[in-house]
């Protein structure tokens, strides 16, 4: 058998395939997963998700910015002259914190992501909430009746006709909408009642706060926030149950005034004077841009973490990333800032573990 001569490898390919490197940065952090061979506490499992890539580790950068905001203090910042007359004081220096503006979309008050936002707000982790009209409807609902799991399949056609609301694989029963007017419906009778005798002027913050003291229960995000004078904003309080109670009192009892106007002042404002303002938002539309938007009041965010599955592929403000904001001036050029595109009722009970719960875990 004759033997046949090596042919050299092509040159064009060994180039290509075996390329050298270049020499990798003293500062590059290596990929590695949890070792499960050592117990970990879920503190120690949540911090391996920073080495873990991909989406894992966009949640453990968010984890970061949270607890940034968390730990910042005025204390450790320089003051603008202009500033100066008024942090003077050691003790608001010590006080001043960066103002968390939460934002979370409706279904997420449906589902049991209700609890970990009541969390927050009963021990004051935040200190302004944005939602929509859902998001403050399903909350005092859920204090009347359960909301219940169900299946994504389930038939449309009949759910209608058992009287069942699905909200993904959630039900609620029709009964319970009717138990909200007629909780709703003498609440708005006095709200009318005193704005004529008094000259009230109600906004839709200042008609959540009071429903949050009418309905006077320890399991709603709104009875804390009413407790505890967090300020929630529903720019969209009208696209909802609430809506469909205002429309019919408005043939009943005419003459019910919402103040938009007043709530938009407020909020802007509230994000202009703080010393810093971070962002945390759950999902899109508006509670996100109405937050992102404050913050171009005071030329950008300091901290923003962003929780949703949108896509910028259609140009939409609920799918941008947070480069985009930068952009409008809604996030600081610099400012620590991230997107975790995943469901909020995945991974935002993990973040809340790893950050503002951090203390009752590690107990």
């Amino acid at each position: 058998m004759t033997a046949t001569t090596p042919a050299p490898v092509p040159a064009g390919a060994s180039a290509a395939v075996l390329q050298p490197s270049e020499p990798i940065s003293e500062d590059a952090v290596s990929v590695q997963g949890p070792n499960f061979e050592n117990p970990l506490s879920l503190p120690q499992f949540l911090q391996t998700y920073q080495r873990i890539g991909f989406q894992a580790t966009s949640l453990g950068r968010a984890i970061d910015i949270v607890n940034k905001m968390r730990q910042w203090r005025l204390s450790d910042e320089p003051v603008d002259a202009d500033e100066s007359d008024y942090y003077s004081s050691p003790d608001i220096r010590a006080q001043t914190r960066c103002n968390v503006f939460l934002g979370y979309t409706s279904n997420l008050i449906s589902s049991g992501l209700r609890e970990v936002i009541l969390y927050l707000v009963k021990h004051k982790h935040v200190a302004v909430l944005v939602t929509t009209a859902g998001g403050i409807e399903e909350d005092f609902i859920k204090c009347l009746g359960k909301t219940y799991l169900a299946d994504f399949n389930l038939d449309g056609a009949d759910l209608r006709k058992r009287g069942m609301n699905r909200i993904g694989n959630l039900v609620v029963p029709n009964d319970n909408y009717c138990k909200f007017e007629d909780w709703l419906m003498p609440i708005l009778d006095a709200m009318l009642a005193e704005q004529k005798a008094s000259g009230t002027i109600w906004t839709p913050s200042s008609f959540i706060r009071r429903l949050g003291k009418e309905i006077n229960n320890e399991e709603s995000v709104y009875y804390w926030a009413y407790k505890n004078d967090i300020p929630v904003f529903c720019p969209a309080i009208t696209d909802g149950s609430i809506g469909d109670m205002i429309y019919f009192h408005s043939f009943r009892s005419p003459g019910l005034v919402l103040d938009i106007v007043q709530d938009i002042r407020d909020l802007n404002e509230r994000s202009r004077t703080s010393r810093k303002a971070g962002m945390i938002v759950l999902g899109g539309g508006v509670c996100k841009h109405q937050i992102a938007n404050a913050m171009l009041i005071r030329n950008g965010a300091d901290f923003s973490v962003f929780i949703n599955t949108g896509q910028e592929f259609d140009g939409s403000d609920s799918g941008a990333r947070p480069d985009e904001a930068v952009s409008w001036g809604k996030i600081r050029a610099g400012a620590e800032a991230v997107k975790v595109f995943a469901d909020a009722t995945l991974v935002f009970p993990m973040l809340v573990a790893a950050t503002f719960a951090r203390d009752v875990q590690d107990s």
